[in-house]
């Protein structure tokens, strides 16, 4: 199978018709339904109902098409991602991040990576730590700040420091007027954890913590990520365990208390290819580190 296929195919798709999808694509009609034939040849299905017309995907043919379309996409990010390093008069280093690091120290270590490192285009870009060990193994990303401990012999990890978790709740909560709260309180209240999707994720390394204390919250809501999260605490629709830093997201219908267990903490980690010795990711770990620590 090569790209070749997908395009063609990708054509078929978006026309209904063999003839207009190689008239759109510049090429005569029996090679590409020849193509297409191949195609379906090396994979065992059929992916088109040619008798309908116009034409239409079969449901193998629709599995495949979710697929193709998104490997396509990638192609197409990656073709530009490097059609704009070979137009850049600067070397590029990229940063992958979680959303909730930047309301630490994070912002002052990018900011002291740029001023140190002036001959780099730094490219900031969100993603989970998940997402960010793929990026790393890709070599779409030189290094990621991230929350969870993913163990990978390709990737090096650095704990920057352990955050103190606090408990957000909304400012008239019952819990609100204590100076602090146990992991234990929670049995009773619904706790809104995130981000729901891609797993694991910070959801799993604050459930792994309540389950060390034999703490089982009766109601959970699973959202996408911090913002939505203190929006629904803010609505009076539950609590959530958010790191410390979060405090700097002023809101008046928010309190945020802190959580007397000593493992309630979240990581930050430092993540790196491990073949990477060049001198800028070391300056970016001497920067992290003394800066976190």
């Amino acid at each position: 199978m090569e790209l070749r296929h997908l395009r063609y195919f990708e054509a078929v798709v978006k026309e209904r018709n063999f003839t207009r999808a190689a008239e759109s694509l510049g090429v005569a009609q029996p090679p590409l339904s020849r193509q297409i034939r191949e195609l379906e040849h090396e994979l065992g299905v059929q992916l088109f109902d040619r008798d309908s017309r116009p034409v239409r995907l079969t449901e193998a043919g629709r599995i495949f098409h979710d697929q193709a379309s998104q490997i396509l996409s990638n192609v197409e990010q990656l073709r530009r991602s490097m059609e704009r390093i070979g137009k850049a008069s600067k070397r590029r280093y990229a940063i992958g991040f979680v959303a909730s690091v930047v309301y630490g120290a994070m912002p002052d270590v990018v900011r002291e990576f740029r001023d140190t490192a002036g001959d780099l285009d730094v490219e900031l870009l969100e993603m989970t730590t998940l997402e960010q060990v793929a990026a790393l193994k890709d070599g779409r990303i030189d290094a990621g700040i991230g929350r969870l401990q993913i163990d990978d012999p390709a990737i090096a990890r650095s704990v920057l420091a352990q955050e103190r978790l606090v408990l957000a709740v909304q400012a008239d909560h019952e819990l609100s007027r204590r100076d602090t709260v146990s992991l234990r309180d929670l049995t009773d209240h619904r706790l809104i954890v995130y981000p729901s999707q891609p797993r694991p994720s910070y959801i799993d390394q604050v459930l792994g913590m309540l389950r060390d204390e034999r703490v089982y919250p009766q109601f959970l809501t699973e959202v996408r990520d911090v913002q939505v999260a203190l929006g629904l605490v803010a609505s009076a629709a539950g609590v959530a365990l958010v790191p410390i830093s979060m405090k700097r997201v002023q809101r008046d219908d928010v309190r945020y208390l802190p959580v007397r267990e000593n493992n309630a903490f979240s990581p930050i980690i430092l993540s790196t290819r491990v073949a990477d010795e060049s001198s800028e990711t070391a300056t970016l770990r001497q920067i992290a580190g003394r800066l976190y620590g």
